[in-house]
């Protein structure tokens, strides 16, 4: 829409029909370019009243500007009523089962609005003038409400963002107010269009931030599972142990290694291990405080950070459950498996007094247990189902 704005803007010097039809344009574009980033800055669009108020914003703010430059007066105060009158009828009909003060900040706006237009729409002298002013002063401020209250960061694009649609919208007061008082002054047009280029800058300002928080959240998690990965479980060890040191309490180091991960993706393809490595993730997860930390550190290798308070036998409880939660049946597109896992527990500061040392004790307690004490023992055969009937893939059946 600005691209509309500012093309539309080169012929409204023509003679004629055609300047008058390119400064219309050009004004609807950009009142409607800020109805459509509001739009696009709402959090609440699927809620079934937002459409009806974005048409009623829209519609009775365009039907005033047409009627503007020629209409009987009757008209224009009716309009003028109905752009604070529909927004809170609006609200006031969903406020039963919906309320959100960005709404309420538009609603009270526009009824502002509305009684400014009432006040001053019929000045015979710049009537018209400081309604359209009003208007676009308006849209743009509440871009600004907006955008604030989507991107509520201390960031240097939120910043920029927030503080050019703050002088886009002033400029609509401050040219009106130097006009009316200082006439003899003249500001080219291209100042008074800086502030969205300012705009234009802070958005790109944060798409970059946004892509390097990206990146940032890449290098330090798992690209399948949303975990941890190991350069963030190394850190993470790290600031546990040193807490753990400081308050003299116990942090464990869970160790997990799937059984039989091989065999799912030999068997069944690695759609099929990825599947079951993102349930498995999601499980653990799921079974553990916020307070802690679960990782993926290899193929099918996870950590978990138990921090305090938290003894051996707790963590050999939460062991066991996710061991447990490993055993039950899966169902991974039309199969169902079942895999085990194996686990080692190390206890800082009993086992071990650095991550490094506390990381191999879990890797040989966990080893240990996987082939046993004497030697290597075969493991329990892996075993999965041929792919379900229709009928039967809503019971999902044991095939173990």
């Amino acid at each position: 829409m600005i691209e509309l704005h500012f093309a539309a803007s080169l012929f409204e010097a023509a003679p004629g029909i055609w300047g008058t039809v390119a400064d219309f344009s050009a004004l609807l574009t950009l009142v409607w370019s800020g109805f459509l980033f509001m739009w696009a800055s709402v959090p609440f669009r699927k809620e079934k009243s937002s459409p009806l108020m974005l048409c009623a914003l829209v519609g009775t703010n365009t039907l005033y500007l047409v009627l503007l430059a020629a209409a009987p007066a009757w008209t224009l105060t009716l309009v003028a009523a109905l752009i604070g009158a529909l927004p809170l009828a609006i609200a006031l009909a969903t406020a039963s089962r919906f309320h959100h003060r960005l709404r309420w900040s538009v609603v009270l706006l526009y009824n502002a609005l509305s009684i400014f237009l009432l006040i001053i729409q019929h000045r015979p002298d710049n009537g018209a003038n400081l309604a359209l002013n009003a208007i676009l002063f308006t849209v743009f401020f509440n871009c600004c409400v907006h955008f604030w209250y989507a991107f509520h960061r201390a960031t240097a694009g939120a910043l920029i963002t927030i503080t050019g649609f703050l002088f886009w919208s002033s400029v609509f007061i401050v040219g009106p107010t130097i006009g009316a008082f200082w006439p003899s002054v003249h500001i080219e047009s291209e100042v008074w269009n800086l502030p969205k280029y300012v705009v234009a800058v802070g958005m790109i300002l944060l798409l970059l931030e946004d892509q390097i928080a990206h990146n940032k959240y890449l290098a330090l998690h798992d690209e399948l599972t949303g975990l941890p990965n190991r350069r963030l479980f190394q850190d993470r060890l790290a600031s546990a142990l040193e807490r753990s040191r400081r308050t003299g309490t116990q942090t464990a180091l869970l160790l997990i290694d799937l059984d039989h991960f091989k065999q799912v993706n030999d068997t069944l393809g690695h759609h099929a291990g990825d599947l079951l490595l993102q349930h498995v993730a999601s499980t653990f997860a799921g079974r553990v405080r916020r307070s802690d930390t679960v990782a993926r550190t290899g193929g099918d290798e996870f950590c978990v950070i138990l921090e305090e308070p938290i003894t051996r036998a707790d963590a050999t409880i939460v062991a066991d459950t996710l061991i447990q939660k490993l055993k039950e049946p899966l169902a991974l597109g039309d199969h169902q498996v079942r895999v085990g896992g194996s686990v080692g527990i190390a206890v800082f500061p009993d086992d071990a007094s650095d991550s490094e040392t506390l990381c191999i004790a879990a890797d040989m307690r966990m080893y240990n247990n996987k082939w046993g004490s004497r030697g290597l023992e075969k493991p329990a055969s892996f075993s999965f189902s041929p792919p379900l009937r229709p009928e039967m893939r809503s019971g999902l059946p044991s095939t173990q």
